[in-house]
């Protein structure tokens, strides 16, 4: 078997390696943080019965995962600017789309992986072919690793994919400003009731707030801004209070507990501009090289990112299981039907992007999320900001 290299520590790469091991082959992962505990790994996933739960069921991790599973977590409330609740769903208990820290998620793959597995503190800087489908990999430290295969398992601006497409991902015209509040049953009492025991989304066209009840009171929220990107980076986030002032501004009008989600954070607001990758991104099979996730199908968040990523990264690794003398054979299967998968699912995030910030929003959302007339069409819509 060639040596099998993976860009990216993320669900869908830490997948393919867990995925490969199971069926006892080896992979190695190269990840540019300098160690599993280097920044926070994000907030919460909604990890889906018809992707993301199938991936842990072909690792062998299915029973770790329900043990990380943030019970209570899938319940949903959609309130107006005021804060007066217009849908209030609890968590139904049936596990379709359960909730699990990113960070728990990411731990209990690594604890299944050989520990040399994952190469910590290797931030990749280019990719050379070399011919006959090898290629050389260069790192920010100056070492090099020639390899048959590598994976770019490594986000929306993959270092790996201009060696298949010249396609760059574009804004969206909406960004994400995140925050946190701590300890805020105690400390943020009227916003930690208005959250209530999972999530919280307060949506207008162009704006909105979206938060998550993580474990030990956080609250995690997203303020979601459609503006220019110039706009965005005219925003000194150097300079924390003033960053939040200028937020906040943009929700003026809108009830205490909402605003003080990102007024009182207790964290550095952080900007996360929305990119995308065209609808139905593909490229011609180019031997020894291939890509999973945001680095091959980036679409708005929509709660599908990180399942995605990882029924990539099983589907990849049990194809290379099935041919493990015909990796061109394995590469073409797992390609084609991710391909049908990416192109799948960039209009359906599409489409929820539009029912949480365009002109109908709260409403249509609220519509299509309580049988109304717009679920007719069969559309699945789930919600963000889950990206992976």
């Amino acid at each position: 078997m060639t040596s099998i290299t993976i860009i990216g520590a993320g669900p869908g790469g830490l997948t393919l390696a867990r995925v490969l091991h199971v069926h006892g082959i080896r992979a190695t992962v190269y990840e540019a943080d300098a160690s599993a505990e280097a920044r926070a790994q994000g907030g919460m996933l909604d990890i889906h019965d018809y992707n993301g739960q199938l991936a842990l069921k072909d690792a062998g991790l299915f029973d770790e995962f329900r043990r990380i599973v943030h019970e209570g977590g899938e319940a949903m409330r959609i309130v107006d600017p005021q804060g007066a609740v217009l849908l209030d769903q609890p968590d139904d208990g049936t596990g379709a789309r359960p909730e699990v820290l990113r960070g728990d998620l990411r731990r209990i793959l690594l604890d299944s992986l050989p520990p040399d597995t994952v190469q910590w503190g290797r931030k990749l800087t280019g990719v050379r072919a070399l011919g006959d489908g090898e290629h050389e990999l260069t790192f920010a430290d100056g070492s090099t690793v020639t390899t048959g295969l590598v994976v770019g398992a490594d986000g929306a601006w993959s270092k790996v994919r201009p060696l298949l497409s010249d396609v760059k991902p574009e804004y969206v015209g909406t960004a994400y400003i995140e925050t946190y509040l701590l300890d805020a049953d105690a400390r943020h009492s009227a916003s930690a009731r208005l959250v209530g025991g999972g999530a919280l989304y307060a949506l207008t066209p162009g704006k909105g707030i979206i938060t998550h009840r993580e474990t030990n009171g956080v609250l995690h929220t997203y303020v979601a801004l459609t503006k220019p990107k110039a706009w965005i980076e005219s925003i000194d986030f150097a300079d924390p209070e003033t960053a939040r002032a200028r937020v906040a501004a943009e929700l003026e009008g809108w009830a205490p507990a909402l605003t003080a989600l990102i007024t009182d954070g207790e964290t550095d607001p952080v900007p996360r501009l929305i990119h995308k990758l065209p609808a139905g991104h593909r490229w011609d099979r180019v031997p020894g090289v291939t890509l999973l996730g945001d680095a091959a199908h980036l679409s708005p968040p929509d709660g599908e990112g990180a399942n995605l990523a990882m029924y990539d990264g099983a589907e990849l690794g049990k194809a290379i299981a099935a041919h493990p003398d015909d990796l061109e054979a394995a590469l073409a299967d797992y390609e084609e039907a991710m391909f049908v998968r990416g192109a799948k699912a960039a209009p359906e995030a599409a489409a929820t992007f539009e029912l949480c910030f365009g002109e109908t929003a709260p409403h249509g959302l609220i519509a299509f999320l309580s049988g109304g007339e717009a679920r007719s069409s069969g559309q699945e819509v789930r919600l963000p900001p889950e990206r992976g």
